[in-house]
């Protein structure tokens, strides 16, 4: 198995590349290191490498990792967050990637002891084996989240199909580029929405070219 160093090696010159094929040479991409299949030790091998923003998608994985790694990470969850194990969480974690229904939103606010950012997950290409809202639905629940102070929109995330039809992937992050920017047209003091997280091992490079500022890489980073 390649050292993370050198799979980081190879994921930031194609970043570099993506970058410069969409005049972002400037912009600052986010890697998240998805560590929800790997040890403690490879997830300390990442920070090693200066990866500090880390990815769990399972409250027992992310306890168990947080446990040992500690401040030393910025710490995502980017699975789906069931209401009841939110209290478990959310005060553990920096970025919430999943937020995609009202009892989530409830939860949080009761549950959390300072303001949680928050990615609004939008499931662009209507798949059914997908979780988030839909594009039509995604406005709508954003200004509906203006009573809460626990929560802070920051961006939309979504993920593609998992498919080799890389114009199929394009059409999916381009829009939800799209609607960012009408999100970011509301002014909404609440939800600047200035983030995209999208794109992981097999497409951050058109996620890159189509707007993404957080990519969620496991398999090509970790293994």
């Amino acid at each position: 198995m390649a050292s993370i160093r050198e799979n980081l090696e190879v994921i930031q010159q194609k970043i570099d590349e993506a970058k410069a094929r969409a005049n972002r040479e400037d912009d600052h991409i986010q890697i998240v290191a998805v560590t929800k299949q790997v040890s403690v030790e490879r997830a300390m091998e990442a920070i090693d490498a200066g990866i500090h923003h880390l990815g769990e998608n399972r409250p027992e994985g992310l306890l168990e990792k947080k446990a040992a790694i500690g401040d030393k990470a910025v710490w995502h969850f980017i699975g789906t967050l069931q209401s009841r194990k939110v209290k478990k969480v959310i005060n553990e974690i920096d970025y919430l990637h999943s937020l995609d229904r009202m009892s989530l939103a409830e939860e949080i606010e009761k549950r959390a002891l300072k303001p949680v950012k928050c990615f609004v997950e939008v499931n662009i290409s209507g798949e059914e084996s997908k979780h988030g809202l839909s594009k039509e639905e995604a406005i709508p629940f954003i200004q509906s989240l203006e009573k809460f102070t626990k929560i802070q929109v920051v961006g939309l995330m979504t993920m593609a199909p998992y498919t080799d039809d890389k114009e199929l992937i394009r059409k999916v992050f381009r829009g939800l580029k799209e609607l960012q920017q009408e999100v970011i047209k509301l002014n909404l003091p609440y939800a600047p929405c200035t983030e995209l997280s999208m794109g992981m091992s097999n497409d951050y490079e058109i996620a890159i070219e189509e707007g993404a500022t957080f990519i969620r890489i496991g398999t090509a980073l970790v293994g």
